[in-house]
């Protein structure tokens, strides 16, 4: 478990939105910050740590990733196929374009809050809560995802 700040993100209030915005839909929002600086394609390690942290694995196919490469102040949104079908494409677009306005402004935790709030919002109307049922399918926990540093 990630506690405190990691690479400019905080945490706790990242894990608080989280718990806010599933509230109100039995969709599944994780957040995962890219453990090392890295050069790579930040949509390709997105659905990289989509895949690696199991986020197909809800009932109704309707998890959303947040991928954040802080170091480059870039972010990425992958979202599952059950919610592909029901959220267009131009939202996810200005989602991550209005968290990597705010991380290059040096706001990250706040463009994240902001954005899974967001994501929660429309959520709640592609895949409202269940009545009498809690299924919390996934962690509200930030992930640190990335590879080890190779010795030397």
């Amino acid at each position: 478990m990630v506690s405190g700040n990691v690479h400019g993100v905080e945490v706790a209030a990242v894990e608080a939105a989280i718990r806010a915005a599933e509230q109100r839909t039995s969709g599944e929002i994780r957040v995962a910050v890219a453990r090392f600086y890295f050069w790579g394609d930040v949509s390709r390690a997105a659905r990289h740590a989509f895949a690696r942290l199991r986020m197909a694995r809800t009932r109704h196919r309707n998890g959303v990733l947040v991928f954040v490469a802080p170091r480059r102040r870039q972010i990425a949104i992958v979202a599952d196929v059950g919610l592909d079908e029901r959220v267009g494409a131009a939202f996810w677009r200005d989602v991550v374009e209005s968290m990597t306005a705010r991380a290059k402004r040096g706001e990250l935790t706040g463009g994240l809050v902001e954005g899974i709030a967001n994501i929660g919002g429309v959520l709640a109307t592609a895949c409202p809560a269940e009545p009498n049922v809690d299924a919390n399918e996934l962690p509200n926990t930030v992930a640190v995802v990335g590879q080890e540093p190779k010795p030397r």
